[in-house]
């Protein structure tokens, strides 16, 4: 297994829009590097928030949970989070994973970046979660870098891909909330 460096991910993993990266003063960076991807987030965003008293739960979530804000920012309240989607589409190719890990400007303001690993032949724009771990709000700036992808070719290719299984969160539109498929009667 090996990381893809940054001709291999031009070459073997479709992003688009494709950016290379380039100096932008005053802007948190996007584009490839070295041996990764840094993807920017758009500007719809879902803050939590618990006006509602419900309980969290991945089973039967709420959508009442968040709020929607679109915007240029977004201002994420203290010990909370947001879901925001990236702009770059992506398409993952059948011998490849993407782990992704936040950026250190955000890091180094306690916000921290999740996004669970992007399975081989996925498609789409990819959810990332925000939290906010300060005690104070904190300022997410849409059209700029918010976390990197490492993509990691393995020795061969999966058994099973994510298309292969038709994972629910395959092409994906718009921001997608959890869920959990029932088996149907």
């Amino acid at each position: 297994m090996a990381v893809l460096p940054d001709w291999m991910i031009e070459r073997d993993v479709k992003i688009e829009p494709f950016e290379p990266n380039l100096s932008r003063p005053g802007v948190i960076s996007y584009g490839v590097t070295s041996y990764g991807y840094d993807v920017r987030v758009d500007r719809n965003f879902k803050v939590f928030t618990n006006a509602r008293c419900t309980i969290v739960d991945p089973k039967n979530f709420d959508p009442q949970s968040f709020v929607d804000i679109v915007g240029d920012y977004c201002l994420i309240p203290p010990n909370s989070f947001a879901l925001a989607e990236t702009i770059e589409c992506l398409e993952i190719p059948r011998s490849v994973i993407g782990i992704c890990v936040g950026k250190s400007t955000y890091a180094r303001c306690g916000i921290i970046v999740n996004v669970t690993p992007i399975e081989p032949e996925w498609r789409g724009r990819v959810t990332i979660e925000i939290s906010n771990t300060t005690p104070l709000p904190a300022k997410i700036y849409a059209g700029e870098g918010i976390a990197q992808i490492l993509f990691i070719r393995a020795e061969d290719n999966c058994r099973i891909s994510y298309a292969d299984k038709k994972g629910k969160y395959q092409d994906q539109k718009g921001l997608q909330l959890p869920f959990v498929i029932t088996k149907s009667s």
